[in-house]
């Protein structure tokens, strides 16, 4: 097992975030990572010619990835799948995406998942995202990240709004208008964002662009054991489950990492968790196997979604249950639902524990307050397109949904831990019908 030091993976973590302002670029900070380890691109339109012990990976709408390692021996029994996702809770901008007064120009949005909005007031705001373009050699798509402090959404004084503090509903499109300039800077924002990614502007043919908090991350606490950023919700995960994925001892399962796009809106697209991107991969991998056996290897694998959870608050512990609760820097964290929002059951509880018993991992448990409804996640939207036993776990954190979130520096190490003696176990928990793990009596 490796040995992770707190401060470089939490510092690591940053890093990434810091390259990742969109879901986009956060998938191509993750195929870089994958790339420095040897693994190979393919592409959906061509055909994959896989050898026996190599590692690939697959992009769609260069939001989401997958990334598998095939087996040295070539044949395998199942797929170890990790799975987190790259999208969080912000502003789209629209196709007209001035709005021009007299005194000031705003940014046409709207937003994008279940942001707290007042977060996203009176600190430094720019944007990021993709453009497709017309070039000489074809329609191509290009990133873009304005990286300055750019946009603001001011707040309304209180001598103005006397009900600012007394649960104040903002209306987005009003309250969230951020502010891009003065007078009447007309066609400014287009003429910007294609002088950024060295275009012209007649050259845009469309645009996928979001607004991004600014605040670089920080380490902070008396004993430094906290961290703030943008996004933690879910880019740790997507970060660390990679780290383990990559630190894996190869086995003769297949082991497979993903990271979906638009999870904080259903995930009901060509490139979420329910797509049929994953059962599209994980056939192409089996594709000189008979169906027969590709449905025994799917009776043979198993899913840790990997999503942060609610830590308990310093200021409001009622919000949480009083025994299934969760801190920061308490480890990995279970989570349970009766309704199946979670997909945690008697089976994969115990293939968890069994991991983190042998490999010393911290592990905690959440349930949701019995009167509180949480939201749901991407492992039991995946499970419907693929049908295998699952597990979510994740790690704790504060204020999730803010645009400035806040976990715990001890935690990360310990979701790498996780993917990676997961990955290298070989074992499979093979359902509550076998009774048994990896055909171990």
């Amino acid at each position: 097992m490796t040995q992770y030091n707190n401060k470089e993976v939490t510092t690591q973590l940053l890093d990434f975030i810091s390259e990742s302002p969109s879901c986009f670029h956060a998938t191509v900070a993750l195929a870089k990572r994958l790339d420095d380890a040897g693994f190979v691109r393919l592409t959906e339109d061509a055909a994959w010619n896989l050898e026996a012990g190599k590692g690939y990976y697959v992009i769609r709408n260069l939001s989401s990835i997958i990334a598998f390692r095939t087996p040295a021996c070539g044949s395998f029994k199942g797929f170890n799948i990790s799975a987190a996702h790259s999208d969080f809770p912000c502003f789209k901008i629209k196709e007209i995406g001035e709005l021009a007064r007299a005194e000031y120009t705003g940014l046409n949005t709207e937003s994008y998942g279940g942001a707290i909005l007042s977060s996203w007031l009176d600190r430094p705001l720019s944007v990021a995202g993709r453009l497709i373009c017309r070039t000489e050699n074809g329609i191509q798509i290009k990133l873009v990240n304005i990286d300055r402090d750019l946009l603001l959404i001011p707040n309304v004084a209180p001598h103005m709004n006397r009900e600012i503090n007394k649960g104040f509903q903002y209306n987005v499109a009003v309250d969230m208008v951020p502010l891009f300039g003065g007078g009447k800077p007309e066609g400014k924002f287009t003429k910007m964002v294609a002088e950024t990614a060295g275009v012209k502007e007649e050259d845009i043919l469309g645009a996928d662009l979001f607004v991004y908090n600014r605040m670089p991350g920080t380490v902070w606490g008396a004993e430094n054991e906290f961290f703030s950023c943008r996004a933690i919700d879910n880019l740790q995960c997507a970060y660390t489950s990679l780290r383990g994925f990559l630190a894996a001892t190869p086995t003769e399962n297949c082991a497979v990492y993903c990271n979906f796009d638009n999870e904080e809106v259903g995930s009901s697209t060509k490139q979420g968790a329910g797509s049929t991107f994953l059962f599209d991969t994980l056939r192409r991998i089996t594709v000189n196997e008979s169906e027969e056996q590709f449905r025994m290897h799917l009776a043979s694998s198993f899913l840790l979604s990997c999503d942060n959870a609610h830590a308990v608050h310093p200021n409001h512990p009622e919000f949480t249950d009083k025994k299934n609760c969760v801190v920061l820097n308490g480890g990995v964290v279970m989570k349970f639902n009766a309704s199946q929002r979670y997909t945690t059951d008697g089976v994969s509880e115990a293939f968890v524990k069994y991991l983190c018993r042998e490999n010393d991992i911290p592990l905690q448990f959440f349930a949701n307050r019995s009167d509180i409804g949480g939201g749901s996640t991407l492992g039991g939207i995946a499970s419907t397109r693929v049908s295998i036993n699952s597990a979510d776990v994740g790690l704790a954190q504060l204020a999730m949904h803010s645009s400035y979130e806040t976990a715990g520096t001890a935690d990360s190490a310990a979701m790498a831990k996780l993917n990676e003696a997961f990955f290298s176990s070989g074992l499979i928990a093979n359902g509550a019908e076998n009774y048994r793990f990896g055909g171990k009596e």
